[in-house]
């Protein structure tokens, strides 16, 4: 046999065998998936806490709008100035006010003398009345008397009836006395009553005219001031505001006001601890506790609360949640963009397992690893999980898969708090247990009694690159 012949003879043998190996190792990793282990290991805490972005606000601060029409004709204050309550802030156009003030102030003496004129008329009245009434008292007396003496005959009949008309023109004369009296009291009440009635306007005049004068309801700085000197401003109106003039913040107490996702607001209660970084001062984390939350929902595109809306709408929505700082640093200016991590629960001593490694399975594909399993007595797997209680028609289980041998067993589990990359394992894993956590295309297709191939070589690669 020639040489070459011998060459391709041992050529073909050895395509032969390689052949022969490939497709035995082939046909033994036939239907076995690469996965990634970890093993089930106590946390001395797991942390849970919802984050979410916002703003820094002032607990108390006002916007100034225009009272008046009229010119800024001077600008006290600039942005960022600290003032107190009570100091001036800026002072608008008064001639108009001024003058109002002065003539009411002089209609209000024209009707003070009014009033003491109409006094002195009336007490002018009232002894003209006592002087009338003593009158017919003598003329009553004469005429009782010249009575008895005109029965007696003692005097004429022409001097018994100038005695009566004398008590007729006595009665007369009271009547008109006490009818002038009522009048100059009317008169009197009529003039003291403009008089208030005057004193009234120039209440509302000085109050246009100190409304000229703006100063601040607060303790607290500047915060934004966009007009400027000379520019005419008007008040507001029925439903439209005021011209705007600046906006005072009390950065005494300081809050960080964020928005909490719909489905993480739940878990906030006020008290809860939380850590506020500022963008304006990066590397810092401040400390702040959860002192209010929102009760209405706020559509996440608009800022518009739900009940103000009058049409349903299933876009995201946030929840206000004002975090107070504890010791805020004095540079902090209102607007701010801050980021909260609330502190929603803490579990010492916890069994815990990376969220990713958390599987949902269908009652059916548990129910058809059971009884494939019964064909082969060299696996051991666990029961399907039994119905849970209240609630006969729950389909889907959740748990993780635990290596056992070269099987990946699904172990239903109960969960407790989540942390940022873990989550609490409160019943159905043990400390030890090997579970897979990877990859995520392998987890998502892998089925119950599966075999499987432990590679932790990508899981420590892509661990040495983080």
């Amino acid at each position: 046999m020639k040489t070459w012949h011998k060459v391709l003879i041992g050529i073909g043998a050895a395509a032969v065998v390689s052949g022969v190996v490939w497709y035995s190792i082939n046909q033994a990793n036939k239907g076995v998936v690469t996965v990634q282990t970890a093993k089930v290991a106590k946390q001395e805490s797991l942390l849970s806490q919802v984050t979410a972005s916002g703003e820094i606000k002032p607990t108390t601060y006002t916007n100034i709008y225009a009272q008046g029409f009229g010119r800024i004709m001077e600008i006290v204050v600039k942005e960022g100035d600290h003032i107190k309550k009570g100091d001036k802030l800026l002072l608008q156009e008064n001639v108009q006010a001024n003058a109002d003030v002065q003539a009411q102030a002089a209609a209000i003496n024209s009707f003070q003398s009014g009033v003491q004129a109409a006094e002195a008329s009336y007490k002018a009245a009232q002894s003209d009345l006592s002087m009338q009434e003593a009158n017919l008292e003598k003329a009553k007396l004469d005429y009782d008397r010249g009575q008895g003496l005109y029965k007696d005959g003692l005097i004429p009949k022409q001097d018994f009836d100038q005695r009566k008309t004398a008590y007729d023109a006595a009665v007369a004369s009271v009547d008109a006395s006490k009818a002038r009296m009522t009048a100059q009291k009317a008169q009197l009440d009529q003039v003291r009553a403009q008089l208030d009635q005057n004193k009234a306007v120039l209440v509302r005049t000085k109050d246009v005219l100190s409304k000229t004068v703006y100063t601040s309801p607060i303790n607290g700085m500047v915060s934004y001031l966009p007009v400027r000197l000379g520019e005419y401003v008007v008040p507001g109106i029925q439903n439209a505001t005021g011209s705007f003039l600046m906006t005072l913040s009390d950065m005494s107490v300081v809050t960080s006001e964020v928005k909490v996702d719909e489905t993480d607001i739940v878990n906030v209660r006020v008290g809860q601890d939380a850590d506020v970084t500022i963008d304006a001062v990066p590397g810092k984390v401040f400390k702040g506790k959860v002192t209010q939350i929102g009760s209405q929902a706020v559509l996440r595109t608009s800022g518009l609360a739900t009940t103000q809306t009058t049409t349903s709408n299933q876009e995201a929505k946030d929840f206000k949640v004002v975090v107070t700082l504890e010791n805020p640093p004095d540079n902090l200016r209102p607007g701010l963009s801050t980021t909260a991590k609330i502190k929603t629960a803490e579990r010492k001593d916890v069994v815990a397992v990376p969220i990713q490694a958390l599987a949902v399975r269908s009652r059916k594909d548990l129910e058809q690893a059971a009884k494939d399993a019964k064909k082969n007595s060299n696996v051991t797997l666990a029961a399907p999980p039994p119905v849970a209680a209240g609630d006969p028609k729950k389909d889907d289980i959740q748990g993780v898969f635990v290596v056992n041998g070269k099987k990946a067993i699904f172990r239903p589990v109960e969960t407790g708090i989540s942390g940022v990359t873990d989550i609490e394992i409160t019943k159905g894993l043990q400390a030890g247990d090997e579970i897979v956590v990877g990859s995520y295309k392998a987890l998502r297709t892998l089925k119950p009694d599966a075999s499987v191939k432990v590679d932790n070589t990508v899981k420590k690669t892509e661990e040495t690159n983080n």
